[in-house]
Parts: C-alpha cells; sequence; structure tokens
C-alpha cells in the first residue's frame, strides 16, 4: 500500500466476522456526523455488480478458484477507491469503510496461503489513515456468525477464524496507524475510546 496525500481521513475498521466491526463502523460514522463532520460510510465488498459477486461466493452459492475470488476483491476495490473513496477524501471528508485491505490479507491467506501475491495484488492501493482492529474472541464470533441469518460458508468454522485473526495480529505488528480495539465491551465504551483515537488523527489533518 501506499500512503494518501490527501486532505480528508480515511479510517477503515477490520475485525472478524461476528465481531461487530460492521455495527461499530457504522454507529461512530453516525456520530461524527452529529458532530458536525461530512463523512461518507462505506463497506467492501461494495454494492457493485463486482461485490454482488463477490458476496454470492462468499455464501456459497458459486464456485471460482480462490485466486479468481481474490481478482474480484482487487476489482471491486479499485472502482471503490476511483468512484467513492479518492472522491470524497479529495473534497476533505471523513471516509469510514468497513472492511478495506486489512482484511483483504487476513482472510485470503487463509485460502491463497500467498502473502507476496496479495500483497503484490494491493500494492497500488492508498492505505488508510487509520485502521480500527475490533478484538473479539474467535470463538464468540463464530457462535454470533451460527446464530445469524448470514450464511458465510467460507469462514464460519472456528479454526478458520482462529486462523484469520492470527493473520490480522501479524500483520497489525507489522503495519503503521492500527489500533486494537476491544470489542467485548459495552457499544458507550467503544465508542469512548473510537472517539479519543479518532481525535489525534483529525488534529493531525486539521480537520
Amino acid at each position: 500500500m501506499k500512503p494518501g496525500r490527501h486532505p480528508g481521513l480515511f479510517i477503515a475498521f477490520e475485525g472478524l466476522d461476528g465481531s461487530g466491526s460492521q455495527h461499530h463502523a457504522a454507529a461512530f460514522a453516525l456520530l461524527m456526523e452529529r458532530e458536525g463532520y461530512r463523512v461518507v460510510f462505506t463497506h467492501e465488498p461494495t454494492n457493485s455488480m463486482i461485490g454482488g459477486l463477490i458476496r454470492a461466493r462468499l455464501a456459497g452459492e458459486w464456485e471460482i478458484a480462490p485466486e479468481t475470488l481474490q481478482l474480484l476483491f482487487t476489482a471491486d476495490r479499485a472502482e471503490h477507491l476511483r468512484r467513492k473513496i479518492l472522491p470524497a477524501l479529495e473534497s476533505g471528508k471523513i471516509v469510514i469503510c468497513d472492511r478495506y485491505i486489512l482484511s483483504a490479507l487476513a482472510y485470503n491467506v487463509v485460502l491463497v496461503n500467498d502473502r507476496e501475491w496479495l500483497r503484490a495484488l494491493n500494492q497500488r492501493f492508498i492505505e488508510p489513515d487509520l485502521t480500527v482492529l475490533i478484538q473479539v474472541d474467535p470463538k464468540i464470533c463464530a457462535r454470533r456468525v451460527k446464530e445469524s441469518r448470514l450464511e458465510l460458508e467460507l469462514y464460519r468454522e472456528e479454526q478458520k477464524l482462529r486462523s484469520v485473526w492470527g493473520e490480522f495480529l501479524r500483520l497489525a505488528k507489522e503495519m503503521e496507524h492500527i489500533e486494537l480495539v476491544d470489542g467485548e465491551r459495552d457499544d458507550v465504551a467503544i465508542i469512548d475510546e473510537l472517539t479519543e483515537i479518532t481525535q489525534r488523527y483529525l488534529t493531525r489533518k486539521k480537520l
């Protein structure tokens, strides 16, 4: 990934399926809007045709090679950046994205087992100014996934989630601007910590 040079602030929320990362990202985006900031909330996979193909594969609705799935993720991300993320950042907005490159690297190495190839696919994309990694025990996440209506055939087993979480932690040690947040607390405590963390980055950006 390459550093972003833009007047806005790019925040990515990451975590295991069942960690509540999407919930916390959406709640935090709403809070920032209420505070008067110009916010764009988005997610990956996107709602585009490519994103729909990805979600269908994750749900087990069709079969493709793991490498083909990664290429779909990359194509979806390229269009996402071009059409939505970069224009918002260039106009000085805060972009909050539920899942981005960290998820792509952590989840997909379990399927492809080729870290260098996955990094190469994503090396031209900008890195977030801040990545929030929601930390929840994989056992809890696996239970939540099984209890939910969302079927994630590829990643619903606890052992797979543990492998993915190990990869998340490994990446967090290697990469910059990643903040681990305990997701097993109540929402108020989590939002308070997110506000404190984000304020430091807002100050740097003078937003």
